[in-house]
């Protein structure tokens, strides 16, 4: 009976790949965003906020990158192009008493190894360096202590500045940010390094890197299933079992010999080319839930199989991503052929027609320099969202509810 039942899901699977490589969605064959997200995605931010930059000593930022220009394409370079987003948008404003929100531009990733892994563990002590140069230089943040201010923070686990859970978990979002706005990568609910109200973002993808490696969209989707990274991080798991909770591993041992999985830790050249000859993409979790795969799967028409329980995604309110990805809890993870093999193809070529709106496309990238629609001005539309203000956030004379002495003792020392 086992053999018969697997004879007939691999016939399934042969007849389902070979439909989708005789009929691919064309570059003309797209479907509009419906509904409220397709409003979202749609919105200009611009006449209905206004934010003030504050200047900030070189140390914060440009000196920063200075010393480490590989930040500009790193995963977390979001920080960066926000910043410069901002200098030149029509949201600015050069008068503080008339701002929305407040904006501090720190740098608090760009700190990379030789390898150019991050190094989080300055990132608490610059970043109150930070908060307490502008509550010394200007009144706005102790009018508020920082609820109309918004923090770029793109860490692993956002503002608790570290990229292993449990030490994450155990520092807990730096004391000093928990009035204000973060706008992260990370996003898990019921997640202690996940602050009410954050802005989910995209990670960083370099988009004029991706735009030279398209291909003709005539080209068949001959891959059934792909993924390139990691299954063990042996070196900060050499236990293994904890990073990705287990998942990438199940991956691996599930289906590195499944000819319709090309899975591999190997990472071509090819890379962005193989991804626009899949039907499904890999995106499960890592230290964190989120990665640029996600990213690199809308962009290249890759259908998302995002792996990780309870994430939080980017532009939630504006991406449809039940519509667009597949979601497959951790557990399951044994079971993704079945999975996969079961879905319709009618299915899978709407969620293709869906992955080849521009506006979705446009949504997930920091172009330089910005586009309309673009993931900048999907923060603004994010910000904007949350005005007015409620007159609560506004202290009464001597009233304080940040303490600044409050943390792990090695965050206190100067930077």
């Amino acid at each position: 009976m086992s053999k018969l039942v697997l004879s007939a899901e691999i016939l399934s699977l042969f007849l389902l790949t070979l439909f989708l490589v005789l009929y691919p969605v064309s570059s003309t064959a797209q479907e509009r965003i419906s509904g409220s997200a397709g409003d979202v995605l749609e919105d200009d931010p611009v006449g209905r906020l206004k934010v003030f930059v504050y200047e900030l000593p070189a140390r914060y930022n440009k000196k920063v990158l200075e010393k480490d220009r590989r930040c500009l394409t790193h995963m977390f370079a979001t920080e960066i192009f926000v910043h410069q987003f901002l200098l030149t948008s029509p949201v600015r404003t050069l008068n503080p008493d008339e701002a929305d929100w407040f904006y501090t531009p720190v740098y608090t990733t760009c700190d990379l190894t030789p390898n150019g892994l991050p190094l989080p563990f300055k990132s608490p002590r610059m970043m109150r360096s930070a908060i307490h140069y502008i509550s010394t230089r200007w009144p706005y943040w102790n009018l508020t202590e920082g609820a109309d201010h918004f923090f770029v923070v793109p860490h692993d686990f956002g503002a608790c500045f570290h990229y292993q859970e449990e030490n994450a978990i155990a520092r807990g979002i730096l004391p000093l940010l928990r009035r204000a706005t973060l706008v992260q990568t990370f996003g898990q609910r019921y997640h202690v390094c996940l602050k009410e109200g954050s802005i989910i973002v995209p990670p960083y993808a370099p988009p004029q890197k991706m735009e030279t490696h398209l291909i003709p969209p005539s080209i068949p989707r001959s891959i059934f299933v792909y993924f390139r990274g990691l299954f063990y991080d042996k070196g900060n798991d050499p236990e293994g079992g904890y990073y990705a909770r287990g998942a990438r591993a199940a991956v691996w041992e599930n289906f590195k010999d499944n000819p319709y999985f090309d899975i591999s830790t190997d990472h071509p050249t090819t890379y962005y080319e193989d991804m626009q000859r899949a039907i499904f993409c890999l995106c499960p979790l890592g230290w964190a839930p989120w990665s640029p795969r996600l990213v690199e799967g809308v962009i290249f028409g890759c259908i998302p199989v995002i792996i990780a329980d309870d994430i939080v995604l980017p532009f939630a309110d504006a991406i449809p991503w039940e519509d667009i990805g597949v979601f497959v809890e951790e557990k399951d993870v044994p079971n993704l052929d079945t999975i996969l093999t079961s879905i319709p193809p009618e299915t899978i070529l709407r969620k293709q027609r869906l992955l080849a709106s521009p506006a979705m496309k446009q949504a997930m990238l920091f172009p330089q320099p910005a586009q309309p629609g673009d993931a900048f001005h999907q923060i603004l539309n994010g910000l904007a969202r949350k005005l007015p203000h409620d007159k609560s956030i506004y202290l009464e004379p001597g009233q304080t509810f940040l303490n600044w002495t409050e943390g792990p003792p090695g965050d206190l020392k100067p930077w």
